[in-house]
């Protein structure tokens, strides 16, 4: 993708969804921490339905502790790879209150440092809950930025690097969310709706596929009538 089509595919993206937002349900920093970390490998609609139960009961590191791991796995074992989940998350809020005075910390160290808190979730949090301009890569990106030529990359650091440099910085707090959604509902990993996207004009894929393929003949070969 060309660097002057950017600004025109951001600003197809930002007419379509004018105020994205993450799909994960959360009412504190906290809780959006423990919903990024359950969501790895599971579905924002699985963790969504375990969360809801879950923060009534237990939505601060005191009262996660307080339930003890087996407790905690009670509320989330319909997610994937629950138990290790509830590994990292107690241990999490053992550390949010011996080190940070039970608050989330706005710092991508501090956070990554915290079991089960990878680049990802780090940036979904500095982003979501704290308005900064990060791209958290996650399956969907990767496979938009590549299949488009927004931000090829082989890794999604690559991809993270790339989408940092070559976003207009009016439209980077949001790009990831318009870059996820995007994913997730129209340029699907399958079966991608090219026919109802909003930035197939602008798209590597798109126009590749429309591109008239050149008609080879062997020398001398006679024409078609």
């Amino acid at each position: 993708m060309k660097l002057r089509d950017i600004e025109a595919f951001f600003a197809a993206l930002q007419a379509e969804r004018p105020a994205p937002q993450t799909e994960l349900e959360y009412t504190s920093v906290f809780e959006l921490l423990v919903a990024v970390l359950l969501s790895a490998q599971a579905t924002d609609r699985s963790v969504n339905q375990a969360t809801r139960r879950l923060f009534p009961v237990a939505n601060t590191p005191e009262a996660i502790l307080a339930l003890g791991q087996e407790g905690l796995e009670a509320y989330i074992r319909t997610i994937g790879l629950y138990r290790s989940k509830a590994r990292h998350l107690i241990e999490t809020c053992r550390r949010l209150l011996q080190h940070h005075k039970g608050q989330v910390p706005r710092d991508r160290a501090a956070l990554q440092a915290l079991p089960g808190v990878g680049r990802k979730t780090a940036n979904v949090v500095l982003n979501v809950a704290f308005g900064e301009p990060t791209m958290a890569v996650d399956t969907h990106i990767f496979r938009v930025a590549n299949r488009t030529g927004l931000a090829p990359g082989q890794t999604p650091l690559q991809v993270e690097q790339a989408l940092l440099r070559r976003v207009p910085e009016r439209y980077a707090r949001d790009a990831h969310h318009w870059l996820i959604l995007h994913g997730r509902y129209t340029c699907t990993a399958r079966a991608p709706q090219c026919g109802r996207c909003v930035v197939r004009t602008w798209c590597d894929h798109a126009q590749a596929a429309v591109k008239p393929k050149a008609r080879s003949a062997a020398p001398g070969a006679p024409t078609q009538p």
